[in-house]
């Protein structure tokens, strides 16, 4: 019998989930296990699976298109097995949404009548000037608008042109929604050659009296080719935002403004421990990471420091037993933060590997949400960018997050003699509730004493 495949919840998080791209076609055989669509999460890339045998007799969205948590999203059934009642549940369960409008997509079209063409200036004028101020070209990668097949399907068959579309979906991809939208005369349809026709004529490029003259040191950047959108006047770029930004801004706002936040900076003397990294290097022939170090370090920190270890509830603070340190790492949608467990007990060897491995599969969005979630302390570092010194937000429910600056040389007294030396500057916030400031500052403290004795990290 045939049922109704509903988009599932594949992180603790996630309230809505965007099909990034089908694995299987209408009419493709499934079995138990096989992944049937990429779906992006607030947290990552997520294979949907399949637990039951049976056919995709139906796809109820498209690629790119954002549904919330147990929305319908397929059929599966048998070859042949009448689904007429089935779509009309799904149907009624979307509100007649992106499900009604794949079933008329899948299904035989009906003649439409092929759109009147309007005067350019008149339809643009019609939009509201807000409207217009945005109206632009869908973007494009090497020519190719960026829609996805069932948008494209349904521009077909309205005869919409997709280049005068304005993209909704993520990244800025056409979606359903959006043809939709511009087949009713909506402002997202307004037509390039419209757009084109308000804007004002180029103005000789006339030299001005103050104008300076080409310098040998100074690079004539004049004919220089710039991005398309620079050359039109007072366009401004709408960027949706992501599931994984929506979380991100969601979470740090709620931390801001409810958490207590103070901070705390001290330097930490390198010399040392970047001599340690050499010699490593040398005997081991492994390259560790100044992060590989920080990590280690605040692991062995907080066994000394237990109390900062923790997290506040409403009833308790919970010291945790474990040591489980989250690395902010940066992707392309925002940041993300994998766990490493038990840092403390575990040597620079596994910790440099299995941070190497967190942040590669961070990047290419194939962490799991167990790699992200219970961490007790975390660390931000900004070092490898350049930064001197910065404060971060804490992550919830964790107590405290240590952001790292850079290591930079600096001239500094040494047995009354002024000598270059290598420092780096930690910033911890904490959150007041759970550690106070001479909590903090002895979790700090230990910190850096640990860091200007790298031999302790051996252990």
């Amino acid at each position: 019998m045939a049922q109704i495949l509903d988009m599932p919840r594949l992180s603790d998080t996630m309230k809505e989930g965007v099909l990034r791209k089908w694995h299987k076609k209408e009419g493709d055989k499934l079995a138990p296990g096989d992944v049937l669509a990429e779906v992006d999460t607030d947290k990552a890339t997520m294979d949907f699976e399949t637990f039951d045998a049976g056919v995709l007799l139906k796809r109820l969205i498209g690629d790119g298109d954002a549904v919330p948590v147990g929305s319908p999203v397929a059929i599966v059934g048998k070859v042949g097995e009448d689904i007429t009642a089935i779509l009309a549940e799904a149907a009624a369960r979307k509100g007649g949404g992106a499900a009604g409008a794949a079933k008329d997509n899948h299904a035989a079209a009906k003649p439409v009548a092929a759109p009147v063409a309007k005067p350019a200036v008149a339809a643009v004028a019609k939009a509201a000037p807000a409207q217009r101020a945005v109206a632009m070209a869908a973007p494009a990668t090497n020519g190719k608008v960026l829609a996805s097949p069932l948008a494209r399907k349904l521009a077909t068959d309205l005869g919409v042109d997709l280049r005068g579309i304005t993209g909704t979906g993520p990244g800025g991809r056409i979606v359903e929604r959006d043809v939709k939208t511009a087949s009713e005369g909506g402002a997202t349809a307004a037509p390039v050659a419209a757009v084109a026709a308000l804007a004002p004529a180029p103005v000789a490029d006339v030299p001005r009296a103050d104008a300076r003259l080409p310098s040998p040191l100074v690079p004539d950047r004049r004919n220089e080719q710039r991005p398309a959108s620079w050359d039109v006047p007072g366009q401004d770029q709408t960027v949706p935002l992501s599931l994984m930004r929506k979380t991100i801004a969601r979470r740090l706002v709620e931390s801001k403004t409810q958490l207590p936040h103070f901070y705390l900076t001290a330097d930490a003397d390198m010399d040392a421990a970047m001599a340690f990294r050499e010699q490593v290097k040398e005997v081991h022939g492994a390259k560790l990471s100044v992060n590989d170090l920080i990590i280690k370090a605040a692991a062995l920190a907080l066994r000394r420091v237990p109390e900062a270890n923790a997290s506040f509830t409403d009833e308790a603070i919970i010291r945790h037993a474990r040591i489980d340190i989250g690395m902010a790492v940066a992707v392309e949608d925002g940041l993300l933060t994998p766990v490493i467990r038990s840092a403390d007990v575990k040597t620079l060897g596994q910790i440099a590997a299995e941070a190497q491995d967190l942040a590669k599969r961070a990047r290419d969005r194939k962490l799991k949400p167990e790699d992200m979630t219970g961490s007790t302390f975390s660390i931000s570092n900004l070092g490898m960018l350049g930064i001197k010194d910065f404060a971060a937000i804490i992550n919830p429910p964790e107590a405290a997050i240590l952001a790292v600056g850079t290591v930079r040389k600096e001239p500094v007294v040494r047995n009354d003699q002024i000598v270059i030396g290598q420092r780096i500057s930690l910033t911890l916030s904490c959150d007041h509730r759970v550690v106070d400031g001479a909590l903090g500052a002895k979790l700090l403290g230990a910190i850096i004493a640990i860091l200007e004795r790298p031999m302790t990290l051996a252990f």
